[in-house]
């Protein structure tokens, strides 16, 4: 995409001004999104949630200034790593 040189501010992507048309996107191939997921350890998952939840999920995560699926990744293994650490200190 060409640079412009304006100043665009994140809300206008968060709000879908910019960025929700398939003008200027394209899926990548298979091969490629596996080697992205394998490169990052991730496995796509389909999770059903409450549809109030997915609101307050996004705007939590934009405080953080990321997407709303990273921010509930960090939310799963912070849950997870404590957790186990709970579990190994109960153990000994």
């Amino acid at each position: 995409m060409k640079n412009t040189g304006k100043n665009i501010p994140n809300d206008a992507w968060e709000n879908r001004e910019l960025g929700a048309s398939g003008e200027f996107a394209r899926k990548v191939s298979s091969k490629r999104e596996k080697a992205v997921d394998d490169s990052l350890g991730l496995q796509s998952i389909s999770i059903r949630l409450q549809k109030n939840l997915i609101p307050a999920l996004k705007a939590l995560a934009r405080e953080k200034g990321i997407g709303y699926q990273p921010y509930i990744r960090q939310l799963l293994t912070h849950h997870v790593r404590g957790k186990k650490k709970h579990l190994q200190i109960a153990t000994r």
